[in-house]
Parts: structure tokens; sequence; C-alpha cells
């Protein structure tokens, strides 16, 4: 079983674990080791920002990763938003739960008109995903991020809420066969 419970104050230390996992890391923008002084700021403002929105992705029981909105926009109706699995092992269907649960809170509970994302070029098989879910490209931002010493695009995605009605069906009949809902 796959579910979603917002972050709490308990979830401080694993949250900065998993965003100094390397294997996480290499996804993010930032790429330098978080130390417990800039994560601790970090999340006390995450904590009580109403423009964003956290959650703890939990895997039979157990706490394997986040997905987030950022950015919320109630004017103009969007936000951005993102995910990483901080769990070594290889989870089945936790990024498609993560994705169509974070799809269907920001259409049908903030009933917004746009979910944005932006995800790094390298990233090629969540960029895939995401246009699994009905997402399409943007944009690119050129040499947006420097990492590793490198600077990196970033693929910019999004999709409109007549989009997602239009997706939901299929993806949601889906996920349902796969086990995943």
């Amino acid at each position: 079983m796959i579910s979603l419970r917002d972050v709490a104050p308990p979830d401080q230390e694993q949250i900065r674990e998993w965003r100094n996992n390397p294997e996480v890391r290499k996804y993010m923008y930032t790429d330098h080791e978080i130390g417990p002084e800039e994560h601790s700021a970090w999340f006390s403002r995450i904590l009580r920002d109403p423009s964003c929105k956290y959650w703890i992705i939990v895997y039979d029981g157990k706490d394997v990763g986040v997905a987030n909105l950022y950015n919320i926009d109630t004017r103009n109706r969007r936000c951005y938003w993102g995910f990483y699995i901080g769990a070594k092992e290889r989870l089945r269907g936790v990024g498609s739960f993560a994705e169509f649960s974070v799809l269907r809170f920001v259409f049908e509970e903030l009933k917004l008109e746009k979910l944005c994302g932006e995800v790094l070029a390298t990233n090629q098989a969540v960029i895939n995903m995401h246009k699994k879910f009905g997402f399409s490209e943007e944009g690119l931002f050129r040499k947006h991020v420097f990492k590793g010493g490198i600077f990196a695009d970033v693929v910019c995605i999004g999709i409109l809420r007549e989009e997602w009605e239009a997706k939901k069906p299929e993806i949601e009949l889906k996920l349902r066969e796969k086990g995943v809902l």
C-alpha cells in the first residue's frame, strides 16, 4: 500500500538524510552536502510557508520519499511540484502513485488551472514518466543550473486542468490494474 501524509517536525532528520543521498542529489538543483543548520532553516520555512505543501511518501508502512508543491500561486492558479524517493530499494509504483495523488490534489482540492515542473535534462526517465501523465514539454532553460562543475539544462513541463481531466480516467484505470491505487 502506498500513501501520502503531511510532513511533520519528526520527519526533519529523515528528509535531510534523503536530500544528502547521492542518488537523490544528482537530480536536485543543489548538489552540496546539506548541513544540519542549513536544513533546519529550510525545514522551518517549508512548515510555515503557505506557498508550499510537503508530503512524506509511505510504502507498506515505511517512509520512502517526499512529494511537494511550491510557488503555489492562487492569483494565477498554478504551482510547481517535485518529488524524490530516498529509499535505497526499487519500489514499484511509488512514483506513479505520488504523481497521480499530486495531480488530483492540485486540480481537485486546490482548484488550480496548471501544474508545472522543472526536471534536469539528464533525467529522461522522469521526463518520460511526466509525459505519460499528460505533461507537455513547454521549454528548456539552457545552462540553468551549475552542478558538478558544469552548467546543466532544465526541461520545463506543464499540464493544464483540462488536459488532466481528459487523461485522468485512462491513468486511473491503468494504476488500478497495476494495484497502485
